[in-house]
């Protein structure tokens, strides 16, 4: 079996490392917090060209927090996309704010900016771009719009670690930008966890707050707030993780040139990367209209696949209270029916990939 992603692998290559790390958080007995936190907090702020990090517990916490330190909330608007994992949309109706859906560029799979005027209102308090896959969206464009306008941006870069728009390292190209350490992540934790990065000190002092349950300081409660704080152990974990994190991108751009040109004549659409855009792979999607059919020849061949994401978001039962209805979103509908995401892991070697390669020509020959 050749699986989608290798998490053992990528332990088993710095298992001394982390093992170390473990041990001294254990031993610190900072389990909530901490130093490791605080010191990894500033390493991916740095990492990203922001001036401060705000660890939290989960990517949508990163969210959650940076729409509200925006000042967002019932009876606003945000722009997003429907095409995306669900969180990015939870996320806003956390707040009580209303999701209002433009769709994607086909080709780059992330926000089409030509759509995002028209769907502004009086309400419109924000935008929120998806990195999708790992290619950043067209930022410029939706930063001009949002200056224009008066927008808030919100990145959700929860699949970018590490990408990059026209030289600038997402999650500091807007207002805010937030990050999911979820354990299969180009940088993952073994856990949960999630960062939130900005340059803007009011943004950062609401969000500290309110993810310690709304403290200035212990038992003075400034803001209603949630207990979103990130665990010790995990800190120390992504620390170790972090170092190795542009080694473990360049495998992965590796591995997806190396699928590209074998797979571009093969009856699949290969990904393409945007000629403003460094791709990380996250997520490696080809497409065909026989998608359901190659995944199950795959999986009969031991080839783990994964589908990102079979049904977008405004088509899904528990967000039909927002009346979109099918054909809203053309892209989007025909990305959902068609994208096969391939094992894409830095570890994954040139002899399983050469097997994945042969498996899905094979489909097409």
């Amino acid at each position: 079996m050749i699986p989608f992603v290798d998490l053992k692998a990528q332990y088993l290559s710095i298992k001394d490392e982390i093992d170390t790390a473990v041990i001294k958080a254990l031993e610190s007995t900072q389990f909530v917090l901490g130093s490791e936190v605080v010191a990894l907090e500033e390493e991916f702020a740095h990492y990203c060209n922001a001036d401060s990090g705000i660890a939290v517990n989960t990517g949508t916490s990163a969210l959650h927090l940076a729409l509200l330190a925006a000042g967002i909330g019932a009876g606003d608007e945000v722009i997003t996309v429907p095409f995306t994992f669900v969180a990015t949309v939870a996320a806003i109706c956390y707040t009580g704010a209303k999701p209002v859906f433009v769709d994607i560029d086909p080709v780059s799979y992330t926000m089409d900016v030509t759509q995002i005027e028209a769907a502004i209102t009086e309400r419109t308090k924000a935008i929120l771009p998806v990195h999708l896959y790992g290619q950043p969206a067209d930022m410029e464009p939706i930063l001009d719009i949002a200056r224009r306008h008066g927008l808030v941006v919100i990145e959700d870069a929860a699949q970018a670690h590490r990408a990059e728009y026209k030289g600038q390292r997402v999650g500091s190209l807007g207002d805010i930008g937030c990050f999911s350490f979820y354990p299969g992540k180009n940088l993952g934790a073994c856990g949960e966890g999630g960062m939130v990065v900005t340059s803007n000190p009011e943004y950062e002092r609401k969000m500290r707050m309110l993810r310690d349950w709304g403290q200035e300081r212990k038992y003075h409660h400034v803001f209603k707030g949630y207990n979103y704080r990130m665990d010790g152990i995990q800190g120390a974990i992504l620390r170790v993780k972090l170092r190795h994190l542009d080694k473990w991108t360049e495998a992965r751009r590796a591995h997806a040139a190396r699928y590209d040109k074998p797979l571009a004549n093969a009856g699949v659409k290969t990904p393409t990367a945007m000629p403003y855009s460094h791709h990380v792979y996250h997520v490696y999607a080809v497409r065909s209209q026989q998608r359901d059919t190659l995944q199950q020849k795959l999986q009969e061949k031991g080839i783990q696949t994964g589908i990102h994401y079979p049904i977008p978001v405004h088509l899904q039962p528990a967000y039909a209270d927002l009346g979109y209805r099918a054909g809203a979103f053309p892209h989007s509908e025909a990305a959902s029916k068609e994208v096969l995401s391939l094992p894409m892991y830095a570890e994954l070697s040139a002899d399983s990939q050469t097997q994945i390669i042969n498996a899905v020509i094979a489909e097409y020959v």
